[in-house]
């Protein structure tokens, strides 16, 4: 019981942030790349090139972090 409460009034964080991080920035690529060689199919192709990464990226709405 004195330990749920020592957990309760802390602020730290019982598990790191960087793991999950990481696990949701995999995730993303995946369904990135996902998307990206459904492009590739579209176009009766079968090798991934960068427009189609960027066709992508520009269907899901993610700008390109210019300007």
């Amino acid at each position: 019981m004195l330990e749920i409460r020592k957990y309760q009034k802390s602020t730290s964080l019982l598990i790191a942030k960087a793991p999950f991080s990481r696990l949701a920035a995999e995730a993303f690529l995946v369904h990135l790349m996902e998307d990206a060689y459904l492009c590739t199919l579209h176009a009766k192709r079968v090798t991934l090139h960068p427009r189609d990464i960027q066709l992508a990226r520009r269907i899901r709405g993610i700008d390109q972090g210019l300007g």
